[in-house]
């Protein structure tokens, strides 16, 4: 006779238990996972943003004011800074230094919302940017 071997399985409890870990760490992880994913995709507009930052700031320091009344075609005629193949932007306005976007692209949570650059000349001469618009806070740049 062959000899019986010991064998041992999972309980059904034991898998419902697991079952049910994996359904907690699942709700928690997916509404992060799609926040991480428009907050990558808005990485392109706050990067085009702060080119055309540095090219309004370098404007103001030639001409000795800001740029004003240029829409996301005379942004790149005027300052140089090209938005026609960010995707991520559907509309683009320099009014007196205020750089201002809409998103597009990027999740329903942000696309049409307004994200700004607000410039502040200090007494040295210096130009630092504020963030600001209707974005969510959750997806708001930081300094």
């Amino acid at each position: 006779m062959v000899g019986k071997k010991d064998q041992r399985a999972f309980t059904l409890i034991e898998l419902l238990i697991v079952i049910a870990i994996i359904g907690i760490l699942a709700a928690v992880a997916i509404p992060m996972y799609r926040q991480q994913i428009v907050r990558s995709r808005l990485t392109e507009v706050t990067n085009s943003m702060s080119h055309m930052a540095s090219a309004v700031s370098t404007y103001y320091q030639e001409m000795d004011n800001f740029p004003s009344g240029l829409d996301k075609a005379s942004i790149h005629t005027t300052l140089g800074v090209g938005l026609e193949n960010v995707v991520r932007i559907s509309a683009a306005s320099v009014t007196a230094g205020l750089i201002s976007v809409t998103i597009a692209n990027c999740g329903a949570e942000v696309d049409g919302s307004t994200l700004t650059l607000t410039p502040s000349v200090h007494s040295d001469g210096s130009i630092s940017w504020i963030w600001g618009g209707n974005v969510l806070r959750a997806y708001m740049p930081t300094q």
